[in-house]
């Protein structure tokens, strides 16, 4: 049997089925993790557990849920907790950046801002950052071999909501289209489990409705879906 060359873990967590996932090198064992929140000991014991040195923190988007800081009159721990137990950085798209000091009381020197099309490496993995705004400005997914965690902007059969503070429907159509252009072979694996943990993008361009809607149809379905 070959080594396998890509650690991959997905982790379901906290009270709103979010996903947080460690994305790592067997060989230099170095891990990042993507969206840590709700318990950072749980997290960090995981990739302990498993023989991995987190590295890098990679954050979908500024929600709470998926970054950590105060929601609805709760602290829900994140980013900032994780770099109190490991040393990294938190790789956000440039236009969510200037929410990070407010939201999860993560300083300028905590982060590195990233574009569409930019990469980052954990030892010999390679991870592209895709650019998805719609649910948020800067909300982005990441592509790791043929797998793509997809954050809030695609769920299996299900895409995220586009009715709060800086969603934009027509900006997530563009997104979505963007998505569908991915190989067949592509798994999504979405920011909550919502509808499944995984699926293929062959799967969902055949049975995800919302890869399929015009923009003027999507904007007027999602404004009826809240």
């Amino acid at each position: 049997m070959p080594e396998p060359t890509l650690y991959f873990k997905q982790i379901e967590i906290g009270p709103m089925q979010n996903f947080t996932y460690l994305i790592g090198d067997p060989v230099s064992r170095e891990a990042l993790v993507v969206d840590a929140a709700w318990d950072i000991p749980a997290i960090v014991r995981v990739a302990q557990q498993d023989g991995y040195n987190i590295t890098k923190a990679l954050v979908t988007h500024y929600h709470q849920d998926h970054l950590g800081g105060d929601f609805s009159g709760h602290h829900i721990p994140g980013a900032a907790e994780l770099l109190e137990q490991v040393k990294a950085k938190v790789y956000i798209h440039k236009a969510e950046a200037p929410f990070l000091a407010r939201i999860a009381g993560l300083s300028a020197s905590d982060l590195v801002h990233v574009e569409g099309g930019d990469t980052t490496n954990v030892g010999n993995v390679q991870v592209t950052f895709i650019h998805t705004p719609g649910h948020t400005p800067g909300s982005q997914c990441f592509l790791v071999e043929n797998s793509l965690v997809a954050g809030d902007t695609l769920f299996i059969n299900s895409c995220g909501r586009v009715d709060l503070p800086g969603s934009s429907p027509e900006d997530l159509y563009h997104s979505l289209r963007k998505l569908a252009a991915l190989a067949d072979s592509t798994v999504l694996f979405p920011g909550h489990n919502y509808g499944g943990a995984s699926a293929t993008m062959e799967n969902q361009k055949r049975h995800n409705m919302y890869l399929h809607l015009s923009s003027k149809n999507l904007q007027e379905f999602l404004s009826i879906m809240g």
